[in-house]
């Protein structure tokens, strides 16, 4: 993800989203020890989704070790979506991991919890300054996930009379209408206990209207010199609300969570699903992975843009008692190649390591949309992606959940845009 928090998660996702992945089931566990019976033991905070089951970590872990036997890792494992949260808990009992992955460094950097990589450290990264906080990097930039992508029902547009993706937005509210004629729900969106899945509308809408006319916006939100409030950022959220007024995103989902959500797509209760770009793996492990298509959320005036954000790989905590060891691992385990190839088959990353090619035998989803992304990468058409930034661009520490509980009400009715913006300047003070 997860989110690429794929992102989420992803993660966030990421799934996130993604993103950047979600996190699903939690606890705690030994796993892949060196067999040097002096190696120093790290422990390694992870998480669970459809797309990383146990076994995806425990592969990955044991390929490192067996390179480094003087190095054990434990393994934990979040209990919930939330995995910075998570992290701040183990810190505030004085259990901070050494080696966090997905876990957003703002908050914990200007704490001096964390690692600060040095620019040899990161000489094979693309984007080795990717979330920088104050001109130093304290999470390893390792993937680029897109977020949110519009994966769509083939067939369900067919049935529609819909021949060809939306390139404007007028043209996304029209198929919209022509779904809802047909029976078929347009959009998927869920949320409830991971809530993220409800921002994925508000981070389209953000890339749209907000970030494609100033790319700084969120770091001028940090230095104050604009507001939530303001005409644009509310406008985003207003696009939102009226694709529920309308009946566009059925409110009934929301309480859906990110691995139900993904069901729902995936058993045809709706015709699109935005999602950070790690759904394509669980979309070409489907029986229906032929009838995927995915595009970028549509602009006014249909000019190209795809909303990405590049980190979302492992924190070292710098106090650790063996930060040599967790530092070896962290980036070992980032450039392995069979580590890489298989984040790109078990959650549909896009690893930012120079060099670097996914397999070729890919399936179509995923595919489809790397191909998005490299296109809008050649012509120079990315913003980053609002809510899943994680260096000194990102939300303050805890109000990505207010910003992902004001999608919810917006989108429920809860609150008009224009009270769900006040709401978050609100809470955005509290936070600074």
């Amino acid at each position: 993800m997860p989110r690429t928090r794929t992102t989420a998660a992803v993660l966030l996702a990421l799934s996130m989203a993604a993103p950047l992945s979600a996190c699903s089931v939690g606890g705690e566990s030994s796993s892949s020890p060196g067999g040097d019976k002096n190696a120093q033991e790290i422990t390694f905070l992870t998480f669970e989704t459809p797309n990383l089951p146990p076994s995806y970590w425990d592969a990955a872990i044991k390929r490192i070790t067996a390179k480094y036997p003087d190095i054990k890792v434990k393994k934990l494992v979040s209990p919930s979506a939330d995995r910075t949260a998570y992290a701040k808990q183990l810190r505030a009992s004085g259990q901070l991991p050494d080696v966090m992955i997905a876990v957003s460094p703002s908050g914990f950097a200007e704490a001096g919890d964390l690692y600060a990589w040095q620019p040899g450290e990161l000489k094979d990264f693309l984007v080795p300054d990717g979330g920088a906080i104050n001109g130093k990097v304290y999470q390893l930039p390792t993937n680029t996930q897109t977020i949110p992508d519009v994966y769509y029902r083939k067939s369900m547009f067919a049935a529609a009379g819909i021949t060809t993706p939306p390139r404007t937005y007028a043209e996304l509210l029209a198929d919209c209408a022509r779904l809802k004629a047909e029976g078929t729900t347009p959009f998927v969106v869920g949320g409830g206990k991971d809530a993220f899945p409800s921002v994925l509308p508000l981070t389209g809408t953000v890339a749209t209207d907000v970030y494609r006319k100033d790319p700084d916006w969120m770091l001028k939100r940090r230095s104050g010199q604009v507001k939530f409030a303001a005409p644009d950022f509310t406008g985003a959220l207003r696009k939102v609300g009226d694709l529920a007024r309308k009946g566009y995103i059925d409110s009934k989902m929301v309480s859906l969570d990110y691995a139900a959500t993904e069901q729902a797509f995936l058993k045809g209760k709706g015709a699109m699903y935005p999602m950070g770009s790690w759904f394509a793996a669980a979309g070409d492990k489907s029986p229906i992975k032929n009838d995927i298509g995915v595009f970028a959320w549509p602009t006014d005036d249909g000019s190209e843009l795809l909303s990405q954000y590049t980190g979302g790989g492992l924190d070292v905590n710098a106090r650790s008692k063996h930060l040599d060891a967790a530092r070896k691992f962290a980036l070992a385990f980032q450039l392995d190649k069979t580590n890489l190839d298989a984040s790109v088959r078990s959650d549909a990353l896009f690893p930012a390591i120079k060099g670097y090619t996914p397999p070729s035998d890919m399936g179509p989803v995923f595919t489809e949309t790397y191909d998005l992304w490299t296109r809008a990468v050649k012509d120079r058409t990315t913003v980053k992606a609002f809510a899943w930034e994680t260096g000194g661009d990102a939300l303050l520490p805890g109000v990505d959940a207010k910003v992902f509980a004001a999608a919810q009400d917006v989108i429920l009715g809860r609150k008009s845009p224009g009270s769900a913006a006040a709401y978050l300047d609100t809470e955005w003070k509290k936070a600074s």
